[in-house]
């Protein structure tokens, strides 16, 4: 008998997966996780019944939240990831040479746990020296934490459960105040197609907080509808004006310097949707 694995992400469509086992499933304090093995995207972590993140594809996420912003900060010394208990965020911060110290706070422990057993290719440098990982609630970290952070990356999962308080608009000023003079943030916010109204409505907050602004897209096959969004808030660096000549190649599948300014240009009913 065959095992797929449905994700619904919306009430009338959802993608599907040949699941080959099961190593985890169970409920956390926090949320339903599962950890499974698929025939098609190999191992995959899956929050209440979304997948977060798989062995195939998950470089695509992991480089875009990290290196478009890390390469906008002239000077990224101290850098937070929000979520990403995964690891996979931090992995891709630590080749950058110039940041001293990265902080992950995960309010899910066991996401953190899993991740290091069944994903370890993702995981690998949450040990590093460099990395402070932090259980505890992120949102309440920002709001402690003033004027402390060069680069403030969100690596949510949807808005739902945990994670709604972080695409609320007092969690983005909450980032503007933890972060440094000329600092910058990133978050993942979902896809054009399924989620048009909460970009408007994050890009429409963002932009009343930070004086520079840019949406920028990648193709993830496992996220919803496969084009996803992200949005970058700075107080002073333009991701647009970055001299991508000066970007060095690091090793990476997906992230280039050419793709550095060419992911800032959208399908047009995506600037439609964040002008």
């Amino acid at each position: 008998m065959e095992l797929w694995f449905t994700e619904k992400q919306t009430p009338a469509f959802g993608i599907t997966a040949k699941v080959t086992e099961t190593f985890v499933a169970e409920k956390t304090e926090f949320q339903d996780l599962a950890m499974l093995d698929t025939e098609e995207f190999g191992r995959m972590l899956v929050l209440d019944g979304m997948v977060m993140t798989t062995i195939k594809d998950e470089f695509v996420y992991h480089e875009m939240v990290a290196h478009p912003a890390l390469f906008t900060h002239p000077n990224p010394k101290q850098v937070l990831v929000v979520g990403g208990g995964d690891g996979g965020v931090i992995r891709e911060i630590l080749k950058h040479p110039e940041v001293e110290k990265a902080v992950l706070v995960e309010i899910d422990g066991k996401v953190i746990e899993y991740s290091k057993k069944y994903l370890p290719e993702i995981s690998g440098e949450l040990d590093n020296p460099r990395v402070e990982v932090l259980v505890n609630d992120g949102y309440m970290h920002i709001i402690e934490s003033k004027n402390q952070y060069d680069v403030i990356m969100v690596d949510s999962t949807e808005p739902v459960g945990p994670a709604a308080p972080l695409f609320e608009r007092g969690f983005y000023q909450g980032i503007y105040e933890a972060l440094r003079e000329d600092g910058i943030f990133v978050a993942q916010t979902d896809n054009p197609w399924f989620k048009s109204d909460l970009i408007r409505k994050v890009t429409k907050d963002v932009k009343e907080i930070f004086p520079i602004v840019r949406v920028y897209g990648a193709n993830i096959p496992t996220y919803p509808s496969g084009l996803w969004t992200f949005t970058m808030g700075s107080k002073a660096h333009d991701p647009l004006q970055v001299d991508i000549s000066k970007i060095p190649e690091l090793q990476t599948k997906y992230y280039s310097p050419r793709l550095h300014q060419a992911a800032f240009v959208l399908p047009k009913f995506v600037e439609d949707l964040v002008r």
